[in-house]
């Protein structure tokens, strides 16, 4: 595929070796999770043996470059198995352009949350947020390139609703791209744009986390109509091989959510990816980051989706995204 991007010229992206121009992402993976520890009990930075994590990582993820993908964005966020050294070292014996992120992981039933949370105002949260985009992530020099913040189930609890305008607040301060696990929640996508709105910054920063879990694609496309981004990242395909363990496909439904925003014009809304994870906790299946190339871009082909629709989605709307710049009202 060509390496055509959305962005202006001069934009550019923060990854965990430094920004890079926009234009450079290439082929994107806007959400997968490169590390992780979700599920044990929380921890910052996460611990991992790291000579085991590169023997184990490195030679998958070349193969996923080999496939054309040049950047992976890794939503991994604090207290969940967050390594930015780690992710460094991964991004220079790859090749790969990998972004890490600031912010609080609200879902999960706030387990992620740490106690300091639940105290300091939006405000003070926003600063610590801030204070990584300018000074480094975990004593490193490594900056985020996004905030990742979750919320529950249900109406916005008062935390989650904190963490939503800390995030808009870090976004006015850094320019940060908003990435927020909502997954099928539209009460809860409507109210964090509320907030945004409240605090001046536009749908334009932020983006729809795991919306193809929303069976009513009409709530989808309102909000991108507003101008936020939908991620559709749950891409699956029956894999049992290499130690990989998911039993189900989501191609089909992924690709009647890709017709929907064909029909309506908003290709240019539209993110995509696996959520995948090259290095779980230990009994934890991994899940693959091939099912984009290998399985769901031949499908979209044999739709009569064009190479030009297919790079709109892949190459230049991530660029767009992650571009570094504030979006204001």
């Amino acid at each position: 595929m060509g390496s055509a991007s959305g962005a202006h010229p001069t934009e550019s992206v923060m990854t965990v070796t430094g920004a890079v121009p926009a234009r450079e992402m290439g082929m994107t993976l806007v959400h997968e999770h490169i590390l992780s520890r979700f599920g044990p009990p929380p921890e910052e930075p996460g611990r991992y043996d790291r000579a085991q994590v590169l023997r184990e990582v490195v030679p998958y993820l070349d193969y996923i470059k080999s496939l054309g993908c040049q950047t992976i964005v890794d939503c991994t966020a604090a207290y969940f198995g967050r390594n930015v050294a780690l992710l460094e070292a991964i991004s220079e014996q790859t090749g790969l352009h990998v972004l890490t992120n600031t912010g609080i992981y609200g879902a999960a039933g706030d387990d992620y949350i740490p106690g300091y949370a639940h105290k300091e105002t939006a405000q003070q949260l926003a600063l610590r947020w801030i204070d990584e985009f300018q000074n480094g992530i975990q004593g490193t020099d490594v900056k985020p390139g996004f905030v990742k913040i979750g919320v529950d189930p249900g109406p916005l609890s008062d935390i989650d609703a904190k963490l939503v305008r800390a995030a808009a607040l870090t976004h006015l301060e850094t320019g940060l791209l908003l990435q927020i696990h909502t997954s099928d929640n539209p009460d809860a996508a409507n109210q964090q744009l509320q907030i945004l709105k409240e605090e001046g910054v536009a749908p334009s920063a932020w983006v729809w986390v795991h919306a193809h879990n929303v069976d009513n694609a009409n709530k989808l496309l309102e909000a991108a109509e507003r101008g936020a981004w939908i991620s559709l990242d749950g891409l699956r395909t029956p894999n049992y091989l290499n130690g990989f363990g998911d039993s189900s496909s989501t191609v089909m439904h992924h690709l009647e959510l890709m017709n929907a925003f064909k029909s309506e014009g908003l290709l240019n809304r539209v993110l995509l990816s696996h959520d995948g994870s090259t290095y779980p906790p230990e009994g934890v299946a991994k899940r693959p980051l091939d099912v984009l190339s290998n399985t769901f871009i031949p499908v979209l082909k044999a739709a009569g989706f064009t190479q030009e629709e297919i790079n709109q989605v892949t190459h230049k709307n991530p660029a767009t995204a992650f571009s570094v710049k504030v979006r204001t009202l």
